[in-house]
């Protein structure tokens, strides 16, 4: 990945620009509205909202969450696409000494500074609302934020990277990216599901994101829960990671 340095900080030179306004603009106000504007109408109890005690605190961790979720699929989706077939940034990285897992590498650990900054950022903006009630849960949470970003990237990567037309990555938006944001707990407890959609909505990856956050940040913390949250979101990067760089061997091959 560091023999990539170069490349990769041109990109981000050339990029950032566009990407302030979806990474932290957009998002802060999402805050704003939901969280403290609509948040004001709803009654803060800690027995409803996972220990939060109100509506923006509950809201907020789950909405970092899944922004991270957001930020991971969309950087993996079409630069990914971008890299095989339009501009063939990868197959002019591959003529030089570089194997596919350092291409893989390289472009992930780009995905996850994108993450990771756009994260912190949230949670510095919203740490004097007061909605994190231990000095070290936002910093667990954070990590936990990335951990999500990173699980979704080097899965969208695979699906990107066996795909030949962009037409897939509206079906994974639509049927993915929405979904996911809108049910896994984000805005709302997702015991108000029923029984039967909420043990689904426990199968999803953003789902034991969106709980490890919200955990560290409420001061809720049942550490064999964060345990099987990590183990899942962790057993997933590594089952993305093989099949992103399995699936990237397989397509500069054609």
């Amino acid at each position: 990945m560091a023999r990539q340095y170069d490349y990769w900080l041109t990109v981000l030179k050339r990029t950032w620009r566009g990407g302030v306004v979806g990474s932290f603009l957009t998002p802060l106000l999402y805050v704003v509205a939901m969280g403290v504007l609509l948040g004001g109408f709803i009654e803060g109890d800690p027995d409803r909202l996972e220990g939060a005690t109100s509506y923006l605190a509950f809201v907020v961790p789950g909405l970092v969450a899944s922004h991270a979720m957001t930020i991971a699929v969309s950087e993996s989706t079409y630069p990914v696409m971008g890299a095989i077939k339009w501009h063939k940034t990868f197959y002019a990285q591959l003529a030089t000494p570089l194997a596919v897992r350092d291409l893989v590498n390289a472009f992930l650990g780009f995905v996850m500074f994108r993450v990771a900054s756009a994260c912190a950022v949230f949670m510095l903006v919203i740490a004097p609302f007061g909605v994190f009630a231990t000095w070290w849960g936002p910093i667990l949470a954070w990590l936990s934020q990335v951990l999500v970003g990173f699980a979704f990237a080097t899965l969208v990567f695979a699906y990107s990277a066996r795909l030949t037309s962009e037409e897939g990555f509206g079906l994974l938006f639509r049927l993915g990216v929405i979904p996911l944001t809108l049910f896994s707990g984000a805005f709302f407890p997702i015991a108000n599901l029923g029984p039967v959609l909420e043990w689904v909505a426990r199968l999803t990856p953003l789902w034991h994101g969106v709980s490890l956050s919200r955990m560290f940040c409420v001061g809720q913390v049942d550490w064999s829960l964060v345990l099987l949250h990590v183990v899942v979101l962790v057993s997933l990067t590594v089952v993305g990671w093989f099949l992103a760089v399995r699936n990237l061997d397989r397509r500069l091959e054609v």
